[in-house]
Order: C-alpha cells, then structure tokens, then sequence
C-alpha cells in the first residue's frame, strides 16, 4: 500500500504507534480447531458449534479481502476454508469468509503451486505445522512434495504471494475461482503476465441461491511472463485463453525457475468489476518488494494493537489477548474500492459511488452489538460513523434497514433487530456524523411496520412483528415460517422487547415522545413470556396458556440455540425488573447461583454473554469478579482450540477483552460497563484525541482477585459501573484487589440503571 493510502485507511486509529511489538502475541491459527473447553462439550449440539470457526487470516483490519491457507476447497455453509486437523493443501485463497462463523464463503479466489508435471485435479500436498508461521500481516508455508515454499502478505483490498523453489523446476499456478455452482469467468494473457475474473456470490438464509448482484472480482499479475498458459476443467488442460461456467476450473501459468529464485503476483480484489480490482491493485501495491508490503501491513496491525497495552507476567495471557484483538479486528468488512464505488445493497443498481468515506458490509449482527462494535465505539469512533452510515445506505437503497446485512443482501438471519441497537447505542453515546433523521426513520419502520409479502419474504422486515404487535408476545401457535430460524417465539420476544427500548431512546433524544411512550411501554414485554411458577421465561400460547412439557435445561422450539434457563437473563435494559419478577434481588442472585452450580452457563452463545456480570445487580459485585475471571481461564487459551464455540464475528473475543480490562457493556445502549476485577496489572487504552484511559491493577499478592476499592483519578469511586462519558474522558482507574470477597459496589445505589 502506498503511502497516501496507509494514511487514508488508518485515519481511524490512533496516531502513535508504539515501540513494543504486539503482534508477536497474535496466534491466528487459534480457532481453527474444534474447541476443548467444558461448556463448549457440554452444550454445543452441531459440530459447527464446536469448532471457533477462525482462520488465519492476513490482512489489514476491516479489510475487503484475507488470504489464506487453503485445506477445503468449497464454499460450502459452516466449512471455514481452513482447519487445523486438515493435513492437505489444496491452494492459497483469497477469501471472504466471516472469521468465526458458521455462514460461507462467498466471491473467493484460489492460487495453487505446483512443481514438475502440471496438475489440475489431485494436486493437494501435504504440510506440516511445524513448517508454518502464521500473523496478522504474513503467512508462510512448507510444501515439500512440491519443494516449494509459498508466503502471503496484504493490503486492505489486495494481496500478494511470493513463491520460493528449492530445486531448478517448472512451477505452475493455477488460477481458480471458488464457485461451486460453476458460474465463474477466468481470462489470462500470457503476453502481459495477467489473470483476471469473477465468481459470483449468492444468497443464503431469505432468498437463498439467488444470485446477489455483485462477484467476487480479481485481477492478477505475475512479476515475469508466464512461459506456457491454458485453461482447465478438472483434469482436462487445453490451450485457450479463458473459461467460464465450468465447476472446477480455471488457468494455469507455467514458468521456469532456478534453486532459489522466486517468483512474486500481486492480486487486486473488489466487488465491483474487474477494472475496479485493477484500481486497488495500482493504489495499493505498486512495487514488486514483498519486505515492504508485509512492513506496512505489520505496521497496520501494530497501530491498531496497540490502542490497548497490556502489562503482565504472564505471556499466555498477552497471546490470548492480542489473539482476540486480532480477531475483533476482522469485520465488518470494507466493501468499497478506492475510487469509492461499491455495489448497491441488495442487488440494484450494480454500481455505486461515495462522495466520502467508506461502505462496509458483512454485519453478523445478532453477535457483534452486544461487545466487538461496543468495543469500537470507544477505540475507533470515526470508523462506527461509517459503519452506521453504511447501514444507513442499505436501509434507503433496499427500502428496510436490514437485520443482518451480510454478502451485501438482506437475510434476516437469526432473531431479534439488531441494527437498530447498534445504531442506538452509538447515537446514546454520541456518535452521531451520520444522518440520524433518515436513521430514525429506517429504524422506526423495522419496529412499527408490516412489510408486504414479497419484500417479507425477501427478508425485509421484523420476523413475526404482526403476532408481536397484536400480542405483546410472539404466541407458540405463529412458527414463523419465513425465517431460516424458525419458530424460537420467546427469544424473539426477549430481543424485540431490547431493541424497543434502544428505539425508544433514540426517540426520547429526539424528542418524539409519543414513539418513546409506545416504545418504552414495548421494552416490557419480557414480562409476558417469564412464567412467574418456574421464574424462567417459556413458550406461551395466544390465550395464555403455557408450552408443555417445560424443560428448563433442554434446548426447546422457542429457544434460539438454547434453553429456557439460559435465556432468561436476556433482559439487559431492565435487570431490576428481571428481579422484581422471579422476587427481588437475592432471589436474582440465587438464580444465577444456580445457573453455574449446575454448570448450565453456556458461554459459547451469545445471549448469554451478559450473565456473569449480572451480579453487579445484586448484593454480590464480588461472584461477577468470581466467575469472569473463571470464564476468562477456563473458556479461552492459546492452543488452536483454545476458543468456546464460533467466534462470531469476533464478538467472542471481544468479550474476553471487555473481562480482560474489567469492563463489560451488559447494555450496550446505556454506555454503562460493568467493572470487575482486571487481569492485567495495567491496561493502558489509546484513545480518541490522543487521549489514555489507565486501569492500574493493585495488588498485595499475585493470586488477588476481589475488588476492595475503586479510585477514578484519585477519588474514591463507589459505583460498580462506568459509564462511556466517563471512559472517553480518559484518566486513571485504580482498581484494589485482595484475596477475599468483599462488598465493594453492593450497595443499591452503586448498580447500574434499569427502566424503572
């Protein structure tokens, strides 16, 4: 990447880059293995759940395209391109994989060396781990049946390999782009030492199959020319310039090469055409230095590490740290070039173009506004404004703000209306160089609007909004057949019920007070699926009867990806009143007691993120201290399993950032963060403004994990909470620890807000 463009791309991040290097911590094979902790055992109930779902990714944060090992060669849902057990090779790619998910692959692109006899069908290779460095910025590879060695570096929108012979050869590199539905075009011109193509995306969840309206598109080049070319189709090769519409095909490029010399190809992406990959390609990489390349990409990871500085003894806990960083640092994903075009939302008109800024896409949404973009709310506020105005854009070009944008195409993935509670948390806080007028109105007609037939079925709307609106619940007898989660009535009631009441003040600081008082009234609906005989939320029929048989702890239909028990506490906007209803605070406290005690907290599910930290809403701050820092040991390492289930996104590692510095956003629309007991001896978080929020660690022996007392800026702090006002000021945060449980933030007035 050139100069003006590093600038322009980390205009974002904090200007000082500092001197210790955080990215050796960085262990991006993490994930890429079926997870080995105990709750991901005990309650992960498909395969896919099991495993983090991660790859080892290089790139630059945010970025439009990673590049990748490549041990899976499909595009296949819930098959990350790569997995750790895998012991082939089958190619290098150029993926648009969303770290941590269970979705797919979409637009991608395959490079494959081959030495001695061209192969285009059976030509994975072994590896050995042993033989790989994996980083943010830089990939390298052993592949010894072919005596070749391959490294991988990147920019924001382009990548570049250099391949390594340890013996006089022929190399080849076939050129493959990844569509399973044999869509894909792919040209070479052997004169100029240029590849170019596209494999198109298509939709999945609502509409799924159907085409998106955009590609994948690539343009490569070779550093020398290519001394023989042609196209294949499996394993017939054939002398022509260019194939489309076949499964497993592709071109090769054939060179010679002596012991030790290396050939190097640049590839520019984008999802707007080729001529726009080009673009990337010529403003982003303009030399044919690999060094340099991979400098300015550690460069990238270094600045955006280092907005928070650990300090510790204990360098597992370092590598766990950054890991996570790293991993919250992947999406949502640039989707524009820069020219500023990028493809309209939702398949209309092909091209579009920003005056400014920049258009990102792939918002695993149902994850990622409980913690990763509260995360980013305080690191890179400039970036949520994007982020938010990109929203924005899809809202007005598709007519409905999308629920879960992601491949550039409404979805409706998942449950509840996420969008709208990203967008309000970052209006609470704020975080407003967007057009919130034409915010409010896309996120008022989610909440209050039924959509037609076609443009419901097309995934635009709220999911059962007409039974919710009618009944103040989703009753058992609507199974929400247009959904690719069906049914699961009581948690969408819960996550509707939340994304009211964010609604609701994003209408009160607008001063539109008959939406607030509807809204607000809504944020109560929790109350009409919490079954008062069990204190625990259960499916509910119209006229009020309850679902049988209840199972506390078994996943049941109107559950997502849960039980009735764990559920429960998805109430973030109003923890008093969740106490009020099963009997006050201590009897809050007691069911969350049980909770743990019968080893039924799942942390590899994101509803459940917020349950450690809700005994700051009791008289026991100190079993929040307990547990988190239980969680942060037993649900986390740094092997290649050492992540609790899909990463989703990176919300899973965000959360372990937010225990590991001793804040936790339980609502995230509040700005209030819940404080417990850091792991570090010091956090040093870089902050807009060039302003240092310090969160010191005092302690009189090393194992001391309760908290004592609480100092901001020298003064005696008795809340057990503090809020984004206060966490953007910047300052000092002295957090007193000690061996032994204490009462420190037990008092009522020390607790977070609830609605009433």
């Amino acid at each position: 990447m050139n100069l003006k463009l590093t600038i322009l791309f980390l205009a974002c991040l904090p200007v000082t880059i500092h001197s210790q290097d955080v990215t050796r911590y960085v262990q991006p094979l993490s994930g890429t293995a079926s997870s080995t902790t105990t709750a991901a055992q005990k309650h992960s109930e498909a395969g896919s759940e099991k495993n983090a779902n991660t790859i080892p990714a290089v790139g630059l944060p945010f970025g439009m395209t990673q590049w990748t090992p490549q041990t899976r060669a499909t595009e296949t849902k819930c098959i990350p391109p790569y997995f750790y057990k895998d012991s082939l090779i089958n190619g290098f790619r150029g993926t648009h994989w969303i770290s941590g998910s269970c979705m797919q692959d979409y637009g991608s692109v395959t490079i494959m060396p081959i030495t001695g006899q061209l192969k285009t069908k059976d030509f994975a290779t072994p590896f050995s781990h042993d033989k790989e460095i994996s980083a943010p910025d830089y990939y390298k590879v052993e592949l010894p049946t072919y005596d070749c060695i391959t490294e991988m570096t990147a920019t924001a929108r382009c990548g570049m390999m250099q391949f390594t012979l340890q013996h006089d050869d022929s190399l080849y590199l076939l050129v493959i782009p990844n569509s399973d539905r044999g869509e894909s075009v792919v040209h070479i011109d052997a004169a100029k030492g240029e590849v170019w193509g596209y494999n198109p995306a298509h939709r999945i969840y609502q509409g799924w199959g159907n085409k998106t309206g955009f590609s994948g598109y690539f343009f490569i080049q070779f550093e020398k020319a290519p001394v023989r070319t042609g196209a294949f189709q499996e394993e017939n090769m054939m002398a022509i310039d260019s194939i489309h519409d076949q499964k497993n095909s592709g071109v090769f490029a054939g060179f010679k090469l002596k012991k030790g010399e290396q050939l190097r190809i640049r590839i520019g992406t984008s999802f707007s055409s080729v001529a726009e990959a080009r673009k990337n390609l010529q403003a982003e990489i303009i030399t044919w230095n690999f060094t340099s390349v991979q400098t300015n990409a550690k460069q990238a990871w270094q600045r955006a590490l280092s907005q928070i500085q650990v300090q510790g003894d204990n360098e597992k806990n370092k590598r766990i740290f950054y890991t996570a960083l790293y991993h919250a640092f992947q999406h949502p994903r640039l989707y524009s070039d820069v020219s500023g075009t990028y493809p309209s939302f939702a398949g209309g008109s092909p091209i579009r173009k920003l005056a400014n800024g920049q258009y990102y896409d792939d918002f695993s949404m149902w994850d990622i506004y409980r913690a990763q973009l509260p995360l980013l709310q305080i690191l890179q506020p400039e970036r949520i404004d994007q982020l938010v105005s990109s929203l924005i854009l899809k809202g007005e070009q598709g007519r409905w703000l999308p629920i879960f944008p992601c491949w550039n195409s409404y979805t409706a993935a998942m449950v509840g209306d996420h969008a709208t509670a990203f967008i309000a948390s970052s209006f609470t806080k704020g975080i407003r160089n967007y057009d919130v007028a034409a915010a409010y109105k896309l996120m008022r007609q989610n909440a209050f609007d039924i959509p037609n037939n076609e443009d419901y079925t097309n995934g635009k709307g709220r999911r059962a909004l007409s039974s919710y609106l009618q009944y103040g619940y989703i009753p058992m007898e609507d199974s929400v057949p247009e959904a690719f989660h069906k049914k699961e009535q009581v948690s969408r009631t819960l996550e509707y019920a939340y994304d009211d009441y964010a609604l609701s003040m994003v209408a009160k600081g607008l001063n539109k007070t008959a939406d607030y008082t509807a809204l607000h009234k809504r944020a109560l609906n929790y109350r009409n699926v919490f079954d008062s005989r069990s204190g625990l939320v259960r499916g509910k029929y119209a006229d009020g009867h309850w679902y049988e048989p209840f199972n506390a702890d078994k996943r049941e239909p109107y559950i997502t990806e849960g039980t009735p028990r764990q559920y429960t506490f998805y109430v973030p906007q109003d923890v008093a009143g969740l106490a009020s209803l099963m009997g006050g605070d201590k009897a809050l406290e007691n069911a969350l007691d049980t909770l743990f005690a019968k080893n039924e907290y799942w942390h590899g599910n994101e509803p459940g993120h917020q349950i450690p930290f809700m005994y700051n809403f009791t008289t026991a701050p100190w079993k929040t201290q307990q547990v988190v820092r239980q969680i942060l040991y037993e649900e986390y390492s740094d092997g290649p399993g050492g992540l609790s289930g899909n990463d989703d996104a990176g919300q899973m590692s965000a959360w372990y950032i937010f225990a590991a510095i001793g804040l936790y956003p339980v609502d995230p629309v509040s700005g209030e963060h819940i404080v417990c007991s850091p792991l570090f001896d010091k956090i040093i978080l870089q902050l807009p403004g060039n302003k240092k929020l310090q969160i010191v660690c005092h302690k009189q022996t090393a194992g001391d994990s309760y908290i004592q007392q609480v100092k901001l800026n020298g003064t005696p702090y008795k809340k057990n909470f503090i809020t984004y006002p206060n966490i953007m000021k910047g300052g000092v945060l002295d957090i007193y620890l000690q061996a032994k449980p204490g009462n420190w933030g037990s008092s009522l007035n020390a607790r977070p807000a609830s609605m009433f």
